[in-house]
């Protein structure tokens, strides 16, 4: 067992990783909202003639506006719950189930994570700012298939009721988002090469604290 393994697993132990999450939630936040700027001013002028405007779609033009906003705003609730009520509630759990609630919770913030990304990216596009290149190299970026084990879990019964609540409804916003995606762009073709996954949740942590 390799050292970050081992201290992820004494993070999760420690309850330390839940509180950690809503942190690291909040400065993911507040850093997708600086690059969204960052990347908007960056965009050079010359790549306008091939830009992807996706407002011209139906579908995406009448159903993007309010997905942003649900998106984002379940994005800082979750954050906020994380971060504050959550850390009691997650105090108050049996011990069997700390473990659990941890994982969970490091799978709903990946999840949200990706939710915003992917929103922040369509926001552009649609808004005329990024050629099919860009919208293209970003998004491959983007995963859309982060599960949960939910009821699945032994303990899952005995999580909190709100963060039952927040897990759920990111399950079905990502699905919405992974429909439009499938409309907007087509569906994507199978990889043939698996991720790991937490080599993939250590790039996340790594990219939430700016590399730190």
């Amino acid at each position: 067992m390799g050292p970050i393994l081992r201290l992820l697993i004494r993070m999760i132990l420690s309850k330390k990783l839940v509180n950690f999450l809503g942190v690291m939630l909040r400065r993911y936040c507040l850093k997708q909202r600086q690059c969204g700027v960052a990347k908007t001013i960056m965009i050079e002028h010359e790549y306008r003639n091939n830009t992807i405007r996706l407002a011209e779609r139906v579908v995406f033009s009448d159903s993007f506006k309010p997905l942003y906003r649900e998106g984002m705003s379940l994005v800082e609730e979750a954050a906020a719950y994380l971060d504050g009520p959550g850390r009691d509630e997650a105090k108050m759990l049996p011990r069997s189930a700390t473990p659990f609630y941890a994982a969970e919770s490091m799978r709903l913030t990946t999840r949200l994570m990706q939710i915003a990304s992917w929103l922040l990216l369509q926001r552009a596009a649609r808004n005329g700012e990024l050629t099919r290149q860009q919208v293209a190299m970003e998004k491959a970026k983007v995963r859309l298939d982060t599960s949960s084990a939910a009821e699945a879990l032994p303990g899952w019964a005995q999580m909190p009721a709100d963060f039952i609540d927040i897990v759920e409804r990111s399950l079905r916003l990502q699905e919405r988002i992974r429909r439009m995606d499938d409309e907007v762009y087509g569906a994507p073709g199978i990889s043939g090469v698996a991720g790991n996954p937490v080599s993939d949740q250590l790039v996340l942590l790594q990219t939430a604290f700016g590399g730190r």
